[in-house]
């Protein structure tokens, strides 16, 4: 039973990192994330094709929920506001 689990646990992280291709190093999910982010919000596509190399497109997705998710709690406690109306109003929706 532990067997398939740090079998599967293995995977799973292996799946997190993959190799850079510029020597031995590696990205791991939030490196990743935080460079596609940083290169999204910059407007700049190569950066962001060689971010999404680093890791897997679904393990690149979780990961960018992460900043995303800690932008919207930075800004609401910026603004004396609520996570709820900031990332509303960062999507362009009304605020409910």
């Amino acid at each position: 039973m532990f067997g398939r689990l740090r079998t599967s646990f293995s995977r799973f992280r292996h799946s997190m990192r993959v190799e850079a291709g510029r020597g031995n190093q590696t990205h791991n999910l939030f490196e990743s994330a935080a460079a596609h982010v940083a290169a999204c919000a910059e407007d700049d596509q190569e950066p962001m094709d060689e971010a999404s190399t680093w890791v897997s497109p679904e393990a690149l997705s979780f990961g960018v929920s992460e900043p995303a998710c800690r932008a919207v709690i930075a800004l609401a406690r910026e603004h004396d506001a609520s996570p709820g109306t900031v990332a509303r109003t960062l999507l362009g929706l009304p605020v409910a």
